[in-house]
């Protein structure tokens, strides 16, 4: 498997070839890569690294790896142990770091890993920063520390609470509210770091919960991307078991999906939907979501007042425009909420919290909630691709093809019909054409979406 070196950082499987895979190696030099990239960045800094990682099997490898070369490099790091992407994130502007490491794969499945590399604000290195830092990497030029000058090691684990402290301290988080309300709920959180947070957050609430998959094994239960073809398991739990509702988790705790007390899928596209028409409801304001997301925000933001931009797909790229148009909520569709008030970063502590808060003040069933939200249904695919396949060749060909609708090239290329659209664009981490289409239903959705891979293949031949 090749590496995948992408604005979503350093991604791939664990074993195998140099410059192949994420192993010992190439972890080394895309970690002296990146402390070079922040030395020059930041040549007056705190020089210290914060380092976090979830609860995959080659974590502890990988982290050793990491904080070694830091070290080497002449960084202190700041070792925050078992963290979720969003509690790195916070460490790094709450210890005055000069950056941050989170060592995780999201979604992926538990052979693969990742470095996300992290500015001194604690978000994701722009795609320029990128480049920069892969430059260097190809350079391999690299100064390591003197025995005099090598960088000192502290661990740390005050972070989920601080993280937690942050979250309850938002103005629209209405704890007491929650606590009377007295909710019971079942979590999946993938025997990743979920597992290890979100109880504190829960007992802290004052809400009910069951575990699944609760022990950061890092040996994942079922597919760890939170798709609901992957969670039979808590559907059922929730169906049978006289919950309020389930909340799932990816690895690193940046996306949220719930369920609804019937045992049916809120959406995880609705996530961001809800938690957004919360927060507007009380910060009228714009919104911004990334290309393959649902109309349902753009309808919400309209309802309330706010003007609605699309993004390309990835944080970084939806956190720019959020700051470009001043948006007071935005995320992703795949169950990742932003929301400046607590930082610009994806975040499910922050999103459980406002969910529940908007929960407790309807005091209405979830199920009862998702069906004020204007519906539309989207149909994920994909496309494996092969190392001969010219995929911006085939997209050039698409646009053309479709040049008579309304056609966004800005990632990938979205085609916009009167009442559904279809999105393909690579993806940025895994060797695949995703295929994201979106109607008044799931099977017009998953119709267009095929017609549009029928074209594919054809061009592929």
């Amino acid at each position: 498997m090749t590496l995948i070196k992408s604005i979503s950082g350093i991604r791939g499987t664990i074993g195998g070839a140099v410059g192949d895979t994420l192993n010992p190696l190439d972890i080394v030099k895309f970690t002296s890569a990146y402390a070079t990239f922040i030395r020059q960045s930041m040549p007056a800094g705190s020089n210290k690294i914060v380092v976090g990682r979830d609860a995959r099997i080659s974590g502890e490898m990988v982290k050793n790896v990491v904080c070694g070369t830091l070290m080497g490099m002449g960084f202190d790091v700041l070792n925050i142990g078992l963290a979720t992407t969003p509690t790195t994130e916070l460490a790094v502007t709450m210890s005055g770091a000069d950056g941050g490491i989170i060592i995780t794969a999201s979604h992926n499945p538990r052979q693969w890993n990742a470095l996300k590399l992290l500015n001194n604000k604690g978000e994701f290195l722009t795609a320029a920063d990128g480049e920069e830092l892969l430059k260097i990497a190809e350079k391999a030029d690299f100064t390591y520390a003197d025995v005099d000058h090598l960088g000192h090691y502290t661990e740390d684990d005050s972070f989920d609470q601080r993280h937690i402290d942050s979250v309850l301290a938002l103005k629209l988080v209405d704890a007491d509210a929650i606590r009377k309300a007295g909710f019971k709920v079942v979590v999946d959180a993938v025997n990743s770091v979920g597992g290890v947070i979100l109880p504190k957050l829960l007992n802290q609430l004052g809400v009910q919960y069951t575990m699944l998959n609760g022990q950061p094994t890092g040996d994942f239960a079922h597919n760890p991307e939170p798709l609901e073809k992957n969670l039979t398991e808590i559907m059922t739990e929730v169906k049978n078991g006289h919950y309020d509702m389930g909340i799932v988790v990816d690895p690193d705790v940046d996306r949220l999906v719930f369920i609804c007390e019937d045992g049916k899928m809120f959406g995880e596209e609705y996530t961001l939907v809800s938690v957004a028409d919360y927060v507007l409801s009380k910060t009228p304001g714009n919104t911004v979501s990334n290309l393959s997301s649902t109309r349902a925000l753009r309808d919400v933001t309209l309802k309330h007042g706010g003007q609605y931009t699309a993004a390309a797909v990835g944080e970084v790229n939806v956190t720019t425009q959020m700051k470009a148009v001043n948006a007071v909520i935005g995320g992703e569709g795949n169950g990742g909420v932003i929301y400046p008030e607590s930082h610009y970063g994806r975040d499910a502590l922050v999103g459980i919290a406002l969910f529940l808060s908007n929960l407790a003040h309807k005091g209405c069933k979830v199920s009862e909630l998702r069906a004020t939200y204007p519906n539309y249904f989207i149909a994920k695919n994909r496309i494996d691709l092969t190392a001969s396949t010219d995929v911006d060749a085939i997209l050039e060909r698409v646009k053309e093809l479709y040049k008579d609708e309304q056609v966004n090239d800005i990632d990938g290329v979205k085609i916009d019909f009167a009442d559904k659209w279809v999105h393909l664009r690579k993806s940025n981490t895994e060797p695949i054409i995703r295929v994201y289409s979106e109607a008044a239903t799931m099977e017009e959705a998953d119709a267009i979406g095929k017609e549009l891979m029928q074209v594919v293949y054809d061009m592929s031949k």
